[in-house]
């Protein structure tokens, strides 16, 4: 995968986890943990393990 690729899946997956926190927490942070799972073959590594884990908080907070 491209790391232009990489970069935007990382963006858009921390992006859609901070919205997440917000607004339909469960539905973006899922999305934002799938995004930052697939981003994750790129060399972004970093910048979609903090896609998922912004996604993981949205899920937490939807949860309680």
């Amino acid at each position: 995968m491209d790391e232009s690729v990489g970069k935007w899946l990382g963006w858009i997956g921390v992006i859609l986890g901070v919205i997440g926190f917000f607004w339909m927490p469960l539905w973006l942070g899922i999305a934002a943990i799938i995004l930052g799972i697939i981003g994750l073959f790129s060399p972004e590594k970093t910048l979609n393990i903090v896609a998922i884990v912004a996604g993981i908080i949205a899920v937490i907070i939807a949860l309680a």
